[in-house]
């Protein structure tokens, strides 16, 4: 049954990414081009101060590409590995969290990844379109973001396994509760002993920037909105049917 849905799992997942792409390309390429015009007035302007002749060298890959192609090729080729992804840990959940059914578990699980993977790491270190940030410091934000992001998760597993500890003693509201204030005290913890980061260059709109966050999350969003509610309809009947049986014969 783990091979069945880990397929399913990625089948939705690429459907995943197919959505994502549709709601980047329509609300974040726009900001992207913005950031790029200013960074190109930028260069523009320190060209034109510049004793020393501008060298033009033409992109490895083309705006075009990036945008299209390129952002459909990695949005879809995630999706499809977290949804892969995700099929494992349901795989791992299913049963084990009270009476939940399946499209509960998989709304959960989703609900705790978009938590833990997209919105945590991006309230301390957002995503930036280009011109934002300096060229020189691009590893050390890089590895902070992913130090976090593994923090992130760990504390989430952490609340889980609380979670699940206090549901039957306690009752899911209890649990939840107990659980979510737990994963609120670590991250605050993480937050603190992360360095904040800020490298806004002067005269870039702000607008753009929030926008372009905005639509970041965004996509967070849509990717586990989708793998939660579709993985939970294309797995019910499969993992449901045989606990059913088990129970009838019990």
């Amino acid at each position: 049954m783990t091979g069945n849905l880990l397929l399913r799992g990625m089948i939705v997942g690429i459907l995943a990414g197919l959505i994502a792409f549709a709601f980047a390309y329509t609300f974040g390429e726009p900001q992207v081009d913005l950031a790029i015009a200013y960074e190109d007035q930028v260069s523009a302007a320190a060209a034109a101060a510049s004793t020393e002749p501008a060298i033009d060298e033409p992109p490895l890959v083309t705006r075009e590409t990036q945008a299209g192609i390129g952002l459909l090729t990695a949005l879809v080729g995630f999706g499809a590995a977290i949804g892969g992804t995700f099929a494992l840990v349901f795989a791992l959940a299913y049963g084990r969290l009270g009476g939940l059914g399946a499209r509960s578990t998989a709304a959960l699980l989703a609900l705790a990844a978009f938590v833990a993977t997209g919105l945590v790491p991006q309230l301390k270190y957002p995503a930036n379109p280009p011109a934002v940030g300096f060229d020189e410091t691009i590893a050390a934000r890089t590895s902070l973001f992913f130090v976090l992001l593994a923090l992130s998760v760990i504390c989430m597993v952490i609340a889980v396994l609380v979670a699940q500890r206090l549901w039957h003693r306690y009752g899911a509201w209890t649990a939840g509760t107990l659980a979510g204030a737990l994963y609120v005290a670590l991250l605050s913890l993480t937050f603190l002993g992360l360095p904040a980061i800020n490298e806004m260059p002067e005269g870039f709109d702000p607008m753009v920037v929030w926008n372009f966050r905005v639509a970041s999350l965004g996509i967070h969003l849509v990717l586990w909105l989708v793998i939660g509610l579709g993985f939970g309809i294309v797995t019910e009947r499969l993992v449901e049917r045989p606990r059913a049986r088990l129970h009838a014969a019990a």
